[in-house]
């Protein structure tokens, strides 16, 4: 009986260990509480947008439209870094090993380095680290939310 009253007084060791890091891990993803309003805790979910959506927005709000223009520019330049890291990873390890995991792995650690790279180069060249991309998408989504629900 001490026992079963002991352990349940006292949280177990995982219990414990989370209880210690939650601040640290809330406080390291505090951006994403800028989204929680628009991906938790609603009842139906937000419709899907089209190009011709973003576009309309882009063309609409004078502050926040090029901030997402340019966003999604650096989206376009970091795929293209992914597909080229990705292929020519992949492609050096089957030249060199004829291994089917290790192209496979080669692959997809490519397309991450890849697109970490394209991120760098698109920040850099479009200057993205002066701009507030995330105030642009949560306005576009914002906007979005309105616009589908007919309260524009």
């Amino acid at each position: 009986m001490a026992e079963g009253d002991s352990s349940s007084s006292t949280p177990g060791f995982f219990r414990g260990h989370w209880e210690g890091w939650k601040e640290y891990w809330g406080e390291r993803f505090a951006f994403l509480d800028n989204y929680k309003k628009h991906i938790s805790h609603r009842e139906n979910p937000i419709s899907s947008w089209s190009e011709s959506d973003v576009e309309e927005f882009i063309a609409s709000d004078p502050i926040h439209g090029p901030t997402l223009k340019t966003a999604r520019e650096a989206v376009k330049i970091a795929s293209v870094g992914s597909a080229i890291g990705a292929l020519s990873s992949a492609g050096v390890a089957w030249k060199y090993s004829k291994s089917p995991h290790g192209t496979v792995l080669s692959l997809g650690a490519g397309a991450v380095f890849g697109w970490t790279f394209g991120q760098e180069v698109a920040n850099h060249w479009l200057q993205i680290y002066r701009l507030d991309t995330m105030s642009a998408q949560v306005k576009f989504l914002d906007w979005w939310v309105n616009k589908s629900e007919g309260r524009s």
